[in-house]
């Protein structure tokens, strides 16, 4: 079988490329790990900044985010039980959509199926060749059967586990990471907000956060140790944990109701340079990973998405090789801006078992410089809502 790109990976990144190339006439083949209803499974946030936003509309899925999606103009900051805004319109004139990850994924799954795209699903022994040449393939088996992708170029977009990242040799590629020493304790709940906008908190006993899926669906995080597992904590527990940490009178309008997911995640910064080899193309988290606080992961593959998009369609309609030469020192160039900015709300927001008092008093000057400087809110929002491509 041959293609003009073949896409590892059937996540919002893959189809997103895949869609936007589709409407330039430009081929691609998803091979995608899991079932459909595998990926659609997955519980994500949900915080689109406009880039995204208007990259779904030129893909042509964006009619049911317009519609169901809700617009947040600011979000707000809590310490102990003190609570401030930070006003996204205000500062940006830019605001930014609460809508599921989920919900883009079905949306882009919707639309290659209407157009025809072709998804291999259940595709196992994935494995990338020559894709430091002009003529790369990929090679994988769905069932019994062994197939083989021949391509102008690959698109990694499957994941931190994924084959892409791997198949960059060692002695060209270069790692960097920064492991949390703690995790989010997540639970999904048919309940309405505490808050139309999200709340950050931050306590003397760790973060929390107050988020929302829609107006009768809340997800809600707590700080928590690494050792703990979800089993751990019973419904009531966690509640009760919750109320703790955010402001007194946000506490008591919490409306609380059983858990209907509850996971844990572990925080990590991850980038891995360069994010092209050849004609291998790492895209989203194959190539680096935020720590949720922020909301940067899916937005940050979308910028991938542009850049490598723009770069293909260069490649295809101008015959120009300028967009995909550039693409790996364009999309790193916005990654570590990204990575930045969830280091720093992630760094102003936790308790660290290694703090001292000198830290903690920090912290806290930190988090009353933000509530009382225009300067400082105006870049908070700025990095919120997103940075230019």
């Amino acid at each position: 079988m041959k293609t003009q790109v073949a896409i590892i990976g059937g996540g919002p990144s893959g189809l997103l490329l895949s869609q936007l190339l589709h409407k330039r006439g430009i081929e691609s083949v998803i091979l995608e790990r899991k079932t459909k209803d595998y990926v659609l499974g997955r519980i994500r946030a949900g915080v689109l900044e406009q880039g995204l936003v208007k990259l779904l509309e030129e893909a042509g899925c964006a009619d049911r985010l317009h519609a169901e999606g809700i617009v947040h103009d600011g979000t707000l900051v809590s310490s102990g039980d003190t609570l401030f805004r930070i006003d996204f319109t205000e500062h940006t004139g830019t605001p930014v959509i609460v809508y599921g990850q989920t919900e883009v994924t079905r949306d882009l799954y919707a639309a290659r199926e209407a157009m025809g795209g072709k998804i291999e699903f259940n595709v196992e022994n994935v494995e990338i060749h020559d894709a430091n040449s002009d003529a790369p393939a990929v090679t994988y088996t769905v069932g019994d059967q062994q197939h083989r992708l021949e391509c102008d170029f690959i698109a990694g977009c499957d994941g931190f586990h994924g084959v892409s990242r791997q198949a960059i040799p060692l002695d060209v590629r270069k790692e960097y990471e920064k492991v949390y020493p703690f995790g989010w304790l997540g639970i999904l709940s048919e309940t309405p907000p505490v808050n139309h906008e999200l709340i950050y908190a931050n306590s003397d006993r760790g973060f929390a956060l107050c988020s929302m899926r829609n107006e009768n669906l809340s997800r809600y995080y707590i700080q928590c140790s690494l050792s703990d597992k979800p089993e751990d904590w019973t419904d009531e527990a966690f509640w009760q944990e919750l109320k703790r940490r955010i402001p007194s009178e946000q506490a008591e309008k919490l409306v609380t109701g059983p858990s209907i997911e509850k996971s844990i995640a572990p925080l990590r910064s991850f980038v891995t340079e360069p994010m092209r080899w050849g004609r291998l193309f790492l895209c989203g988290d194959a190539a680096h990973i935020v720590p949720p606080t922020g909301a940067k992961g899916l937005n940050t593959a979308a910028s991938d998405v542009h850049y490598l998009y723009n770069g293909l369609r260069d490649y295809y309609e101008n015959n120009s090789r300028a967009g995909i030469d550039s693409y790996s020192q364009k999309a790193l160039a916005r990654v570590w801006k990204a990575e930045r900015f969830s280091w720093w709300f992630s760094s102003l927001m936790h308790r660290y078992p290694d703090q001292s008092e000198f830290d903690l008093k920090m912290q806290v000057a930190e988090i009353e410089f933000l509530r009382t400087n225009e300067a400082a809110q105006k870049s908070m929002a700025e990095n919120y809502v997103g940075l230019p491509y």
